[in-house]
């Protein structure tokens, strides 16, 4: 299931860089997760009084550490899907647990 999810990713991702002109190369998958979680982490100290809210409700900025997150999950499984690593494989090995997706 985590790499159907993965292969959805990739189309979209995939879509948008060819539209855009942007080169996909190895460092680019690891450097997205770690723009994705700087932008979560932004989101996150909007909604937690650490930055300024913008004039955004903690509705919008619940919705936008949402979007994100999404962001940030979208960008591991590309990363996963690019480097051919089994997920469900790890995600028993470590946590111990068959994801049921």
């Amino acid at each position: 299931m985590l790499d159907q999810l993965g292969s959805q990713f990739e189309t979209a991702s995939a879509g948008y860089a060819a539209a855009h002109g942007i080169e996909r190369d190895p460092d680019w998958f690891i450097l997205k997760m770690q723009e994705e979680m700087g932008e979560l982490t932004q989101a996150w100290n909007k909604l937690s009084g650490r930055g300024r809210s913008q004039g955004k409700s903690p509705d919008d900025l619940r919705a936008q550490m949402a979007d994100e997150t999404a962001d940030l999950l979208g960008h591991v499984l590309l990363f996963a899907q690019h480097h051919k690593l089994d997920l469900q494989a790890a995600i028993e090995r470590k946590w111990r647990f068959q994801p049921a997706l």
